[in-house]
């Protein structure tokens, strides 16, 4: 099945999980990242990443050394994951975001250089949004980022109550056009 039927379907059948029924375009992969100092960053944690869009882009950039782990819950996103996916630097993890940390101990490490999240915060019950958000800087160092894209401005309380410094860009160049959340603690 073709990764963009596979995300109508899976966009029908799981709407609180899946936020579009498409794919996220170049233009929001490269709003995304580009706050992200690859150069210095290790470990990069992606939550959500569907049939891997952001992933591969992370990829292009990661550090040869580099650590990337992959949260996605959703089976058939998983699947399509599993067979593209087999750098060693990548840890495709089929679990809940709200475990991150649990993740990084479990592969040795400490902290998180970025977490990239394509969740779709405005779906989620608010307890399961905060968890999320909170197990996300809990696992960030001082100097890391949050980069969260949402489809609108429903999230922005929670996830300025969750870091200090909050910038918020638009990316209309997308289906649908989506708000991007750079932040840190």
């Amino acid at each position: 099945m073709s990764s963009k039927r596979s995300f109508i379907k899976n966009f029908w059948k799981e709407k609180k999980m899946v936020g579009s029924m498409a794919p996220s375009s170049r233009f929001l992969a490269k709003k995304m990242l580009e706050s992200i100092d690859f150069q210095h960053s290790k470990v990069i944690v992606e939550l959500g990443p569907g049939n891997g869009v952001f992933t591969r882009k992370i990829l292009e950039q990661l550090r040869p050394d580099g650590v990337l782990l992959v949260f996605e819950l959703n089976d058939e996103f998983m699947a399509l994951l599993k067979k593209e996916f087999h750098d060693p630097r990548v840890h495709l993890i089929h679990d809940s975001a709200e475990k991150i940390g649990d993740y990084l101990h479990k592969f040795g490490l400490k902290q998180a250089d970025a977490v990239i999240s394509s969740l779709p915060l405005a779906n989620f019950p608010q307890e399961l949004k905060e968890r999320i958000l909170k197990e996300s800087h809990k696992v960030m160092h001082e100097k890391a980022l949050y980069v969260q894209f949402q489809y609108s401005l429903n999230a922005k309380s929670h996830i300025k109550s969750t870091f200090k410094k909050v910038s918020i860009s638009f990316t209309p160049a997308n289906f649908p056009p989506a708000f991007v959340y750079t932040c840190r603690k």
